[in-house]
């Protein structure tokens, strides 16, 4: 009995512990109050890691401020529908590349979308990652600070500009 008693309190805290991991590991995005905010917390390994989807789709992002577009694996091109298009090269981390252009017709984060979107197709990435980059990040105001991202809606009016 006792034996049998201390297996399964082995187990509890083997599942508890591989819960919290887990929960370190992939964040998910916060979507605060008010509309028009996201904010995402850095994880363990450094990233900012989050669901969203890709043409209605969903698919895991890595943020990547230093990415031209967003950057997809064949598998997950197949996926969302996305066809390649133009060869050109490509840097990544990893070295010279060939990768193939491609627009994207809704990537959403939270509650942000944004459309026609320009991506790449890598065939070497192996991750069903997503890498989300300028493309879709640019279009929003973006801050960080301390391990939290903050991605915020453009005002929808143009603040007004003084005659010269």
């Amino acid at each position: 009995m006792i034996v049998v008693a201390w297996l399964l309190v082995g187990g509890v805290i083997w599942l508890a512990m591989a819960n919290w991991l887990r929960n370190q590991e992939t964040p998910a995005v916060q979507v605060s109050e008010r509309a028009g905010e996201i904010v995402l917390r850095r994880n363990r390994a450094g990233h900012f890691q989050a669901p969203g989807e890709i043409n209605g789709v969903p698919v895991t992002f890595l943020v990547d401020t230093g990415a031209t577009g967003v950057a997809l694996s064949s598998s997950v091109a197949r996926r969302v529908g996305a066809r390649p298009g133009r060869a050109v090269r490509s840097q990544t981390a990893r070295g010279e590349t060939i990768s193939y252009l491609t627009r994207l017709d809704r990537v959403s984060l939270g509650n942000m979308s944004a459309h026609d979107v320009g991506g790449s197709i890598v065939p070497e990435m192996t991750e069903d990652a997503v890498l989300l980059g300028m493309s879709f990040l640019s279009r929003f105001d973006i801050t960080m600070s301390e391990g939290v991202l903050r991605l915020h809606a453009p005002d929808a009016l143009p603040a007004a500009r003084p005659d010269l």
